[in-house]
């Protein structure tokens, strides 16, 4: 691309993974004067690819970043990533700075506790299985298929595993059964799943949002226990809660 043939285009990088991520690469891919680049990083093989000005695959850490913002004459960057991909908005921070571009990060709300609820806030995967033994012998555990091997060593309960891909085959895995499903679960099925199972206990990451927030409704109707996994600080910087923040955010450096 011949990037002198346009002095007043503005080149967005998301670092994507989100409903949001994709809802704002629609909605800025509408604005005049701005192109749009989402990056995946490709864990999940289901991914959500709508335009062909995706790429997939990590950038080799902070250098490999730097570079590809460097090289791509990215003006802005937006970390759309997961709550939980604290390396990758590390890395994205680390990248902004030193090639001297604003930074946006948009990440939506974590859950807050309401009257009902039985959590038990944790600050790891690690720390949540600890617990496990002494709630329910049943776990749903809904932490997708990264995270899997936390819990692998605990053969004397019995675990639903609900996940978009599933594990490798050599990957450490905890006894029970695995469900391969993508979001937005509903209210109704979230219950029926739960009672089906005879589920004790719940694991989950706090992501936030609307499309898994089911099943912490039914927890509370059911009386579940749920161990709320908390997600890491966030490095410093701009942030919004939504894709209108998002969107404000950028008009205001056109």
């Amino acid at each position: 691309m011949d990037f002198s043939s346009n002095l007043n285009l503005k080149r967005v990088l998301i670092l994507g993974g989100t409903g949001d991520a994709r809802e704002l690469a629609d909605r800025m891919a509408e604005i005049p004067g701005v192109e749009v680049i989402t990056s995946l990083a490709g864990r999940t093989r289901m991914a959500v690819v709508r335009s062909q000005n995706t790429r997939i695959g990590g950038f080799g850490g902070v250098a490999g970043l730097s570079q590809y913002l460097r090289e791509q004459h990215i003006d802005l960057l937006i970390d759309a990533t997961h709550p939980f991909a604290a390396q990758i908005s590390g890395n994205a921070a680390e990248a902004a700075a030193a090639v001297a571009i604003p930074r946006l990060m948009l990440m939506r709300p974590g859950w807050e506790r309401q009257e009902g609820d039985c959590w038990i806030e944790v600050e790891s995967h690690q720390a949540a299985a600890g617990v496990l033994p002494t709630l329910a012998h049943r776990i749903f555990l809904t932490i997708g298929r990264q995270e899997l091997a936390a819990f692998a060593h605990l053969q004397d309960l019995w675990f639903l595993m609900r996940m978009i891909d599933p594990p490798s085959p050599d990957a450490a895995v905890p006894p029970g059964k695995l469900l391969l499903e993508r979001g937005p679960f509903g209210l109704d099925d979230e219950r029926s799943l739960l009672q089906q199972y005879q589920i004790g206990a719940i694991v989950s990451k706090n992501s936030g949002g609307d499309a898994t927030y089911a099943k912490i409704i039914a927890a509370r109707e059911l009386s579940i226990p749920v161990v709320m996994i908390q997600r890491a600080p966030v490095p410093p910087g701009d942030r919004v809660a939504d894709v209108e923040g998002a969107l404000a955010w950028l008009k205001s450096r056109l």
